[in-house]
């Protein structure tokens, strides 16, 4: 069987808005390409900028008569040396020794202030730090509570406020900084559907967003610490969906380990049924030339091949020069992956080896959903009832190659549902009371969706009642008429 879903992928795409994009112009060839989420990054721009560009999506949204997710992603804490007396920085040798400390005078060939007493407070002798994303390493040898001697493994420039990273250790620092939780209000008021918590350490970190965000959006956790890797079962099951954020991720970790943590990250996802993005530098070289090399559109397709739920472009769209036509070969990447049968193959079985997707009710009825779409004839589409989004997510994580259609009366669920592999989402004006309503709608959008016609079977799923959230447990069958 092959993965078809008409005009749109069964694997979403996430793109990064920045000064290449922000236009409504932009963003509507964007979506026609197959973007299916806007990322805002409020590392960068300004709060006015990131609502207009919310206000553009909306209005896209709604001359397209689809639903589009935004992630605002916050900026976290930034651990950055202080300034030297050149501008230009120093050199620093190999074999070199070079200290850190609180001082805050200007820094020169021997030494930079380091203002970061949170670094000092875990600092042990051996540990790295790393500075400029890794470029250059630092081993302490010794230190104390307000200075560290390093000897310098890797050399290179080093220069006013350069990034640093400290790997071996978990800080003492929230996963939101000062600056983050004016910018997460600011957000939460434009409406976003998907807040992106960088930094994350610990599950405290999930649960302090949580208590901020109150049920107003989805928590995306991004994993680029060492340390969120020692929790991760925890930080996925607090968390509404993880990114697999391969640029930090690899300035911290060893390069050459991070393929294979994407792969555990994507599969521990699945196994949890939380929607999971694959992200940067997929398509980098796109930045500045119109084709890809043959690498990144494999990379890209390995993703696809993984069963991500989405994959995103960073710079690719937000500075790059080519944003419509690196996403229009993102979007080609992907059908070529989905077109083929050993693609649904590979799906179905990671859901074969996955013993625990049928060990409760709404589990069962799941997996069955998925049998049943598959082997039934012209059976075009499931439809999920859900006013949480519950059942939906359930569904898509059976991986079932038949189209998802979502339908709840909730816009900020529907918005949500763009981020989930496979899944299609409706509004309907008002929640349904019985289920023959939701039989008359789900045959009346499966049909202006053009996912079914005369003739076809679509398969629905709810949880009854409706207002009991995670209750999946009823299945039928219904031939169009």
């Amino acid at each position: 069987m092959v993965c078809d879903k008409g005009n749109r992928n069964f694997t979403k795409i996430v793109s990064t808005l920045g000064p290449a994009s922000s236009s409504y112009e932009v963003i509507s060839s964007l979506v026609d390409n197959g973007v299916d989420v806007f990322r805002i990054n409020f590392s960068h721009g300004d709060i006015e900028t990131h609502r207009k560009n919310v206000e553009f999506i909306r209005k896209v949204e709604k001359e397209k008569g689809i639903y589009i997710g935004i992630l605002a992603d916050m900026q976290g804490p930034k651990l950055r040396v202080g300034e030297f007396k050149n501008s230009d920085g120093v050199l620093l040798k190999e074999g070199q020794k070079f200290r850190l400390d609180m001082d805050k005078k200007e820094g020169d060939e021997n030494r930079v202030c380091l203002p970061h007493p949170e670094i000092f407070a875990v600092m042990k002798e051996g540990m790295n730090i790393l500075i400029n994303d890794g470029n250059i390493r630092l081993k302490v040898i010794d230190f104390g509570k307000d200075f560290a001697n390093t000897e310098v493994i890797i050399g290179g420039v080093i220069s006013n406020h350069k990034g640093v990273n400290v790997p071996d250790v978990s800080l003492p620092l929230s996963a939101l900084s000062d600056k983050d939780i004016v910018n997460l209000h600011a957000a939460l008021d434009m409406g976003v559907d998907c807040i992106g918590l960088s930094f994350v350490q610990r599950p405290e970190d999930i649960i302090q967003a949580r208590d901020i965000i109150k049920g107003r959006a989805w928590i995306v956790s991004k994993i680029e610490k060492p340390a969120a890797l020692q929790h991760l079962t925890e930080i996925i099951n607090l968390s509404d969906c993880i990114m697999v954020a391969r640029g930090d991720l690899g300035v911290e970790m060893p390069v050459q380990t991070v393929p294979v943590l994407q792969k555990k990250i994507v599969y521990e996802c699945r196994k949890a049924g939380k929607p999971v993005i694959v992200a940067t530098q997929m398509l980098e070289s796109m930045i500045n030339n119109p084709m890809p090399t043959r690498a990144e559109t494999s990379d890209v397709a390995n993703a696809v091949f993984d069963g991500a739920d989405a994959v995103m472009l960073s710079g690719e769209t937000a500075v790059g020069k080519y944003p419509v036509k690196a996403v229009a070969m993102m979007d080609s990447v992907i059908r070529s992956v989905e077109s083929i049968p050993v693609y649904n193959k590979i799906l179905s079985t990671f859901v074969k080896n996955d013993a625990e997707h049928s060990d409760n009710v709404p589990g069962a009825v799941a997996s069955s959903v998925r049998y049943i779409a598959e082997n039934l004839e012209k059976a075009a589409a499931i439809v999920t009832y859900s006013e949480s989004g519950a059942t939906s997510l359930r569904v898509a994580k059976q991986r079932s190659c038949v189209p998802v259609l979502s339908i709840t009366p909730d816009i900020s669920v529907a918005r949500r549902m763009a981020l989930v592999w496979g899944v299609i989402s409706k509004k309907t004006d008002k929640s349904l009371k019985t289920f023959e309503d939701v039989g008359l709608q789900a045959e009346k959008y499966a049909v202006e969706a053009k996912l079914a016609g005369s003739g076809d079977n679509i398969i629905i799923t709810a949880g009854v009642p409706f207002s009991k959230q995670g209750n999946t447990n009823i299945l039928h069958i219904v031939t169009v008429k």
